[in-house]
């Protein structure tokens, strides 16, 4: 062998090996999901690259197709995992850690996604000006008793529609439309802003409830600003009639194209594990999906409840319906 080329083999072998890595497109706010992938990277060496993608994302990775750099993406709920998979840009994954470790209601039938936390639909209800047991179920908040009285975001925003997608999986697509108009004239103001605005609006008198997601209260009761609306309101979990209280996940899918899949893999049951959920649960707010990892004490002082036991996969299949139905009452109008 030729000196030159001995040493150009032997310096070729002092290099490092190049460290494993996951690229991630994510829908949540990069802050809240650092601290776990810091912890990921910190116990297997794997290094995490995150791009925000607050809008678009399944058209993205239609038009990256094959050449997507996107191992997995992170979602904020049900309907936006319901879009990868129907714009056909993920892949099952089939893991037996995956399927101990996550409840079959939270994960995909044909495993196309999987949750990782969970979060609660629920009222917001004034302290001064709603009585102790006056919020109950989701069908009475199109009573007539509420007239004026309820503040919400869009309705066509993924978290209402997946709430409207549940009561048509509960009460069928007629007795839905009919919700939606009762609570459309229930309305104190024309759909605006997110939750926590409409906690605010709770604060200024504007109304007395306002649907919401749980996780919003550990937001605000952490923002010096917005803290006198977290203390003007307390947390109300209504149910279904012969059901429980609405549940969403945020949750994870592996794209097609995943060019990092083994370390991909890695990272999706990572986060199913004990480690990884106690850390969702105590900097995000949130329920983790694991059985037997407590909630962080701040969420535990919100309450005890009954989440409803419908399959997130039947909720998804409603989407469409929802959608249709909050266009055809011009919820938003």
């Amino acid at each position: 062998m030729k000196p030159t080329l001995l040493a150009a083999l032997l310096a070729t072998a002092a290099l490092p090996a190049l460290a494993e890595e996951v690229n991630i497109y994510s829908h949540r706010q990069p802050e809240l999901i650092q601290p776990l992938l810091d912890a990921f990277t910190a116990e297997t060496g794997i290094i995490t690259n995150v791009a925000f993608v607050d809008k678009g994302m399944a058209e993205r990775l239609v038009a990256e197709g094959d050449r997507s750099p996107a191992d997995l993406v992170l979602t904020v709920d049900i309907a936006r995992l319901t879009q990868v998979v129907e714009a056909g840009v993920i892949q099952p994954v089939q893991s037996e850690v995956l399927e101990a470790n996550i409840p079959e209601a939270f994960r995909d039938r044909n495993d196309m996604w999987f949750g990782l936390t969970s979060r609660a639909r629920i009222v917001y209800a004034a302290k001064d000006r709603v009585a102790d047991g006056e919020v109950t179920s989701y069908e009475d908040l199109a009573s007539d008793r509420w007239r004026g009285r309820i503040c919400t975001r869009s309705g066509t925003s993924d978290y209402n529609i997946a709430l409207l997608s549940a009561y048509i999986a509960h009460h069928g697509a007629d007795a839905a439309q009919a919700w939606a108009e009762g609570l459309k004239a229930n309305l104190a103001r024309k759909p605006e802003g997110g939750d926590r605005d409409q906690v605010k609006a709770i604060w200024a008198g504007e109304c007395d409830i306002s649907l919401g997601n749980t996780y919003y209260m550990g937001e605000m009761l952490g923002d010096p600003e917005q803290k006198a609306w977290a203390d003007s309101v307390r947390i109300v979990f209504p149910t279904f009639e012969g059901g429980g209280t609405h549940m969403n996940i945020s949750g994870v899918a592996m794209t097609k194209s995943a060019p990092n899949r083994e370390a991909a893999l890695k990272l999706m049951e990572w986060l199913s594990s004990d480690n990884a959920q106690r850390i969702y649960a105590g900097t995000n707010h949130e329920f983790p999906v694991k059985p037997g990892i407590p909630t962080s004490e701040l969420v535990a002082n919100w309450g005890s409840f009954t989440p409803d036991t419908l399959p997130l996969s039947e909720i998804a299949s409603h989407r469409a319906e929802a959608l249709k139905i909050m266009e055809t009452v011009d919820f938003d109008g």
